[in-house]
């Protein structure tokens, strides 16, 4: 059986990758990947304290953040294709909305 501090140990370096990813790049597309990087490291650690504690309810948790983060990478990339059919770039420094 593997203990609880690898799945902790693991899940803390997903969302460290996608906190840096997220600061660091310039990128709307990495930037996305990032949160989502950063949603399945807190899911990870839902699960491992589920299956630890013998509780359900951390499972379904993961199960409802997962269906929002389904919808948010629809919506996510449905915006971002609009940005980019209007200011042909994904680079977060060259979009700026406020101007035409």
């Amino acid at each position: 059986m593997v203990p609880i501090s690898y799945y902790l140990i693991l899940s803390g370096i997903l969302f460290a990758c996608g906190v840096i990813g997220f600061l660091i790049k310039r990128n709307i597309i990495t930037i996305f990947m990032s949160i989502e990087l950063m949603l399945n490291g807190v899911n990870l650690s839902f699960v491992a304290f589920a299956a630890q504690w013998h509780h359900l309810s951390g499972q379904v948790f993961v199960f409802f953040v997962m269906v929002v983060a389904a919808a948010e990478a629809s919506v996510g990339l449905a915006i971002i294709i609009a940005v980019f059919r209007t200011r042909e770039t994904l680079n977060i420094d060259q979009v700026n909305l406020l101007k035409l």
